[in-house]
């Protein structure tokens, strides 16, 4: 774990401004020769635990992910062996931030198919390794971890009453990548990059964009903001939490928010957030949950999930 008190004797920067305009107090950080799929093992495991299953439950892997241990394999596929899972398929999403959402959305298509019956979806990201450690208006905001939630087929009736995913909403727009980004790449550079934002671009854009895919979630279902239980929104920044959800009219009690622990795991976040919301009780089976995100790309998306 690392705090902004630590954070101050390495770059210049206070406890005071980064709280300020982020609501982060402490992140987690690797340790050595720790990765990115080693934390997607342990998320896992929980999840099957969780769950009560076990590897030979599990026919698809997919890891929403922008840091994979290696270019190739995909990181899924070393969680899916460090799982002891044999079976089925793995591979790995890149959506940056809402990574874990179009996972989601992706197992949700193929559960729908009735091709695959269990898909551990797992959200994992070590971005202190892509960090600009002197860039004191990134390096502070991010940190790592992993969380994995498990997607089992059930039958359904099409109502709002129906547990699991009930919609998700997936967007992107390609002209905004110079706004948050990583400078480098096997097919361009020929090295890893260090990450290159935008704050100020990337909170105007996220708000408003949020609102319309969560609004859009709405509409499709005919849920209303009275029957959410709780909003679980990607957790970067708390300002944009907050502005997002007092825009679409959802009280703050209702919000659920782990940034000043986690900071912004990117793919991870949401499912983190999830568990801590689980485990301290707050999320109960049959409450009506909406998850969002935005990330580079930018990519964007929204998912209504019943529990």
């Amino acid at each position: 774990m690392v705090t902004n008190r630590e954070l101050e004797e390495r770059v210049d920067t206070s406890d005071e401004w980064i709280v300020q305009r982020t609501g982060i107090r402490e992140r987690h950080i690797v340790a050595e020769g720790e990765t990115t799929s080693v934390m997607g093992i342990a998320a896992g495991r929980a999840a099957l635990a969780d769950a009560g299953l076990g590897p030979d439950d599990i026919d698809l892997v997919i890891c929403a992910t922008s840091t994979p241990d290696y270019t190739f394999p995909s990181t899924a596929t070393q969680i899916q062996d460090g799982l002891g899972i044999r079976g089925g398929a793995a591979f790995d999403i890149q959506a940056v931030c809402t990574g874990f959402i179009y996972a989601l959305a992706t197992a949700d298509k193929f559960i729908r198919s009735g091709s695959h019956r269990r898909v551990l979806v797992v959200g994992a990201e070590t971005f202190s390794k892509i960090l600009d450690w002197t860039d004191r208006g990134t390096c502070v905001l991010f940190g790592d971890g992993a969380g994995a939630v498990v997607v089992e087929a059930q039958e359904g009736t099409g109502a709002l009453s129906d547990r699991g995913i009930l919609t998700t909403q997936l967007r992107s727009d390609g002209r905004y990548r110079d706004r948050l980004y990583v400078d480098g790449g096997p097919g361009s550079t020929g090295t890893t990059g260090h990450l290159r934002m935008e704050g100020r671009d990337v909170f105007k854009f996220a708000v408003g964009k949020v609102i319309d895919v969560v609004r859009e979630a709405f509409a499709e279902t005919g849920a209303e903001i009275g029957d959410l239980d709780w909003f679980v929104p990607h957790q970067a920044n708390r300002r944009i939490i907050e502005a997002s959800a007092d825009k679409l009219g959802i009280p703050r009690e209702k919000v659920v928010i782990t940034v000043d622990r986690h900071g912004n795991t990117s793919a991870a976040s949401i499912p983190l957030a999830l568990d801590a919301a689980r485990k301290d009780g707050r999320i109960k089976d049959g409450h009506l949950v909406m998850l969002e995100a935005i990330g580079g790309g930018f990519t964007w998306g929204s998912a209504l999930v019943r529990w």
